[in-house]
């Protein structure tokens, strides 16, 4: 391959997030469904003649090995039985999926970086082999190669492909700070230890096209989160005040989102501007569609 290959991967949001106790490796047993949405980072993968090259000009985001992206080209060069250090490409990062929120942009990168690569470096690497690599990578990295919806267990790498939901409108909304996973999961094991309550009061269900009828929308982390930043509940109540037909937190935080009509969705996210969060409009995406975006 002689031209640049743009990939554009998609965030994610947790539609559901539940939580097991801490288990032994330090990792935590969840079921979560998590949903593609339309807000994505734009990598660019370039062929040229030379060592690895990873850039980026969004603020915050590292261009060396401490990179999924970095970490992502090292895994799959010695996949592909290749020695020595990954060469003869140029990546391009730009940012557009906040990070420390949730939404999944480090790892949807990865992905992008895997399937990108392989493409660029002439493998023939299976997409079932980009999903083992991907596990390798972090717990919901292997969800982008799937795209869509899907149902994760274990650490969230064990995935269940489900039908896809009714296209739906989406505004995320990310606050001044983020919040760090294992700080999340952290917080969470200690109210559990102390007895406070982490399930929501409040019944969500929201109706996405199944003939099973509605999901229950819950997130395990969103009350820890909420008890040291009161920010994430006042996000959540702004968008059922603007017609959400459910709003949570996605994953461990600090970005909330709310899902609406899609003929809702841009005047509620109009009204929910502020100068201290950052209002994105999207939508949900099919597998089809996330797929697509991603090079498969």
């Amino acid at each position: 391959m002689s031209q640049a290959l743009v990939l554009r991967p998609s965030a994610k949001v947790n539609l559901t997030l539940r939580v097991g106790p801490r288990r032994e490796d330090g990792y935590h047993d969840v079921h979560t469904l998590m949903q593609s949405i339309g807000l994505s980072d734009v990598v660019t993968l370039t062929p040229r003649s030379g060592p690895f090259g990873l850039m980026s000009r969004s603020p915050g985001v590292p261009a060396d090995r401490t990179n999924l992206i970095w970490r992502a080209a090292e895994l799959l060069w010695r996949a592909m039985g290749r020695a020595g250090e990954p060469r003869d490409v140029h990546v391009k990062l730009e940012k557009q999926i906040p990070a420390a929120a949730g939404l999944g942009g480090g790892s949807a990168d990865a992905a992008a970086a895997l399937v990108g690569l392989n493409q660029v470096w002439g493998g023939r690497q299976s997409r079932r082999h980009l999903i083992d690599l991907a596990a390798q990578l972090g717990s919901d990295v292997p969800f982008f190669l799937h795209g869509g919806t899907a149902l994760g267990l274990g650490r969230g790498e064990e995935l269940y492909p489900v039908d896809d939901v009714a296209r739906l409108g989406v505004v995320v909304i990310k606050p001044s700070f983020g919040v760090g996973t294992a700080e999340a999961y952290g917080w969470l094991d200690g109210d559990r230890a102390e007895g406070l309550a982490v399930t929501p009061a409040r019944r969500q269900e929201l109706e996405v096209g199944w003939a099973g009828g509605p999901i229950v929308l819950g997130n395990d982390l969103q009350a820890p989160v909420a008890r040291r930043h009161p920010a994430i509940d006042e996000m959540v109540a702004a968008c059922v005040s603007q017609g959400a037909m459910a709003a949570a937190m996605s994953g461990s935080g600090s970005a909330v989102y709310g899902v609406f009509a899609e003929t809702t969705a841009r005047r509620a996210a109009a009204r929910l501007q502020r100068p201290d969060w950052l209002v994105l409009l999207t939508r949900t995406l099919t597998r089809r569609e996330a797929a697509r975006r991603l090079g498969l």
